[in-house]
């Protein structure tokens, strides 16, 4: 099935996308957390995808994009989480272990509400070496299997 990746900030227009695009597996993205979770209340996607690189993280708490209310409307119109593979190969080695951390913590969290997870990257990886990945970042063999 084709993808298409929707990174629009409006929601109206990325109502309007959607719906043009209805025959095709829909990814979103967005940095902001309220409009992803007007999306997840509201529309039909295939993937969220969760951007990490432009976070900051809260003075006792990783800010991971992904909180309880959302991975339970995940679950609730099964929803994929993906993780962004682009952004961990492109970052600098301090910045990607604020990645790494931020993606383990939603790994906890999807585990938790049975969620499934995806890599996602424009250059696609050995299918071994994303299993490997998901496998140090926390992923239970059940979750690495779908991969």
């Amino acid at each position: 099935m084709e993808q298409i990746l929707i990174t629009e900030t409006n929601f109206d227009k990325v109502r309007k996308l959607i719906k043009e695009n209805k025959d095709k597996e829909i990814i979103f993205s967005s940095d902001d957390d309220e409009l992803n979770r007007k999306i997840l209340e509201k529309e039909e996607i295939k993937i969220l995808l969760l951007n990490m690189e432009k976070r900051k993280d809260f003075q006792k708490q990783r800010n991971s994009g992904l909180n309880q209310v959302l991975a339970k409307l995940a679950k609730k119109k099964d929803i994929i989480i993906g993780i962004n593979l682009d952004e961990i190969i492109n970052s600098e080695s301090k910045q990607k272990a604020r990645i790494l951390a931020r993606i383990s913590q939603n790994v906890e969290l999807c585990n938790k509400n049975k969620l499934k997870m995806k890599f996602i990257g424009k250059n696609q990886r050995n299918i071994y070496d994303l299993k490997a990945l998901g496998l140090v970042l926390g992923m239970p063999t059940s979750m690495v299997k779908e991969l």
